[in-house]
């Protein structure tokens, strides 16, 4: 579970490629994002880092000579010039944490923030905006006349006040008799004074700066340009100057040196025993963790030491130690893919020791230079390990780093090549490059590849949207206790009902079990290859399950939609396509006993409609049962209990 304020939406806007202002919405867990190289994935973690960084060492200010769009900066600079108004880089949407609204509301009065929503933007000139806090001022009255107005003003006139500007002048036409008012209104203007944060509404800009601004979320940034070098000076430690390395580099030789629990000058001081024993402590520690995750080559040990040379100065050396070859070797020897993961792990573990503050995590590219199969061991330490306490967002375009599961997660970014567009944020259902969906593609074939001939129980599917429905409404009757597809069962879609029969016939002889749910086939040569598989045993005729036989209505033509009861599907079409097609009732669909698929597109005097949007929507959804019914879950709990039993006979 993720503590603190949760950050959930972000609009980037004239940030180097992005032009025009991009919105996109940032998951509780897991934000990945997808592009191809040099598309602007990296500039949005840029930009998040700049709105509150985590290491105000490093340069991480926004600066328009390099952060601003060049084809607009010129304009921008002579319009600053002239009102001195900065244009905003990035907007922060955030849900409060219950825990600061309790203590707002201890101070000020159960009900002040009606909505637990905060909107902050930065500027090129490094100050926030406070774009939205919603403050119940009624409440404040009933405050401040409870606590600081002894009847001398009735509260009726103090409610007629709409904001803390309008109370001020009330005060001031008494300051005698409301002289406690006065000072403690005082006090929250006062306290605004000088702090460069801009509101519309100071008592909106003093809680802010209580309250929020402490535990606003400060952004961690890493990427392959943070690796630990093999030997470093201790005297560039211990004076806080990097020597022949990056500030990068130097800021996470730091972060091992800070798990070591040890002060760089014991090593001076005739300490050596203790210093040792904390670089051998923090060696056997890293080790460990790193092979929690590491499964390319488990003989490896990371042994970190000193060294004095000839001229007396001194040195850590961190070295790796295989001990099938008993011998070691300097880090920079190893693999850039074994550096990476080794540097990630020091400096997460510093993250993880630091206390008072909330973090979200921005990782470029990780992995870039890993196999594929270290990939999947970094992808598992994301999902375990950094996601169930922070939020994550981070970059790729390996297919290898996607879950083909969590595709609503994926966020795709987008040079459109125009210098007037720039670059595009949208959702992976809405992307229409070939070469951004790439990764995607590839990675649900690569998992489909795998299931097929790893899983030994396999349930075809004609689609993708099938695939999606039934895995969505499977999890969702196991967690109402229902019957749900058995964990064991591999869902495979196969890229249309003509293409089933040639996926049985390639499967047979793999020791498989296959079982098929399919639309019910509206032609004849489908049906007879079906046939032909059943009559020459190499599938058994009960294997093979058409929709109709859970639809629920007498027509034997009947898709997965027809499961659906008809009005949640129409729901779900509605809430889908609203805007690109008109509203369907479900007094439109004239006929319950056929499918509503084709009559849906009657309605729309359409060939076809997208089948893949819907399901889509249906993945996204918060509270899936907005679109399912009982009847619906009854009937797919129906459809799942089939299915299991074909298998477990």
């Amino acid at each position: 579970m993720v503590y603190g304020m949760l950050l959930k939406k972000v609009e980037i806007n004239k940030y180097k490629t992005y032009v025009n202002p991009q919105t996109f919405v940032v998951e509780e867990g897991i934000t990945r994002i997808v592009g191809k190289n040099e598309s602007g994935k990296t500039a949005i973690l840029e930009a998040l880092t700049k709105f509150n960084p985590s290491d105000e060492t490093l340069n991480n200010k926004f600066d328009a000579t390099f952060d601003y769009p060049r084809n607009k900066l010129i304009t921008y600079e002579e319009n600053y010039k002239k009102n001195g108004q900065s244009d905003v880089a990035i907007t922060c949407t955030f849900s409060l944490d219950k825990d600061i609204i309790e203590q707002i509301e201890t101070d000020f009065g159960t009900g002040i923030i009606p909505n637990p929503i905060i909107i902050l933007s930065k500027k090129y000139d490094n100050h926030f905006v406070i774009d939205e806090l919603n403050l119940d001022f009624s409440v404040f009255i009933h405050h401040i006349n409870n606590n600081y107005n002894p009847c001398k003003v009735s509260e009726d006139k103090l409610l007629l006040c709409p904001n803390l500007n309008e109370l001020n002048t009330i005060i001031s036409s008494s300051p005698e008799e409301l002289k406690e008012l006065s000072a403690y209104i005082s006090q929250i203007t006062l306290t605004n004074s000088g702090v460069p944060t801009e509101s519309e509404d100071p008592l909106a800009k003093y809680i802010y700066h209580k309250y929020i601004r402490e535990n606003l979320p400060k952004f961690w940034y890493f990427d392959e340009y943070y690796s630990i070098p093999s030997r470093v000076e201790i005297n560039s430690l211990k004076n806080n100057n990097p020597v022949d390395m990056t500030r990068e580099e130097f800021a996470t030789i730091k972060a091992l040196i800070e798990l070591t629990h040890l002060d760089i000058k014991s090593l001076n001081e005739d300490n050596y025993e203790a210093f040792k024993v904390a670089l051998e402590t923090t060696s056997l520690n890293i080790t460990d963790e790193m092979f929690k995750y590491w499964s390319t080559n488990r003989d490896l040990e990371i042994k970190i030491d000193s060294e004095t040379n000839s001229q007396g100065r001194k040195y850590l050396n961190i070295r790796i130690f295989n001990r099938e070859y008993r011998l070691t070797l300097p880090l920079k020897n190893r693999s850039k893919g074994f550096l990476w993961f080794f540097s990630f792990l020091v400096w997460f573990n510093r993250l993880q020791g630091k206390n008072g503050s909330t973090y979200i995590l921005l990782l470029d590219e990780p992995g870039l230079n890993l196999h594929a199969s270290a990939q999947a061991d970094l992808l598992k330490f994301i999902d375990e390990v950094l996601a169930p306490n922070y939020q994550v967002l981070y970059t790729t375009h390996s297919p290898f780093m996607i879950d083909p599961a969590k595709l609503n997660e994926v966020r795709t970014v987008y040079d459109s090549l125009n210098r007037d567009t720039g670059g595009i944020i949208s959702d992976a259902l809405h992307e229409k490059d070939s070469g951004t969906l790439f990764p995607l593609q590839a990675a649900l074939g690569y998992d489909l590849a795998q299931n097929l001939f790893i899983s030994p129980k396999n349930l075809l599917v004609e689609g993708v949207s099938d695939f999606i429905y039934l895995s969505t409404i499977s999890e969702e009757l196991k967690a109402n206790d229902k019957v749900g597809l058995d964990s064991d069962i591999t869902i495979v879609p196969v890229g249309g009902l003509d293409k089933v029969a040639t996926f049985i016939s390639l499967l047979n002889g793999q020791n498989l079990s296959i079982a098929c749910l399919l639309d019910t086939p509206t032609d004849n040569g489908t049906k007879q290859k079906l046939t032909d598989l059943t009559t020459r045993k190499i599938i058994k005729d009960k294997n093979i399950k058409f929709c109709d036989q859970f639809a629920g209505f007498s027509s034997k033509n009947a898709d997965m939609e027809d499961i659906f009861s008809k009005s949640d599907y129409l729901h779900l079409f509605n809430d889908t396509f609203t805007g690109t097609y008109p509203i369907i009732n479900d007094k439109d669909i004239l006929d319950s006993d056929k499918s509503i698929v084709p009559q849906i597109t009657k309605i729309l005097d359409k060939d076809r409609y997208n089948h893949y949007t819907p399901a889509m929507t249906l993945l996204r959804a918060k509270d899936k049962k907005e679109y399912l019914s009982s009847e619906t879950l009854d009937k797919f709990s129906r459809v799942f209990e089939d299915i299991n039993s074909i298998f477990s006979k």
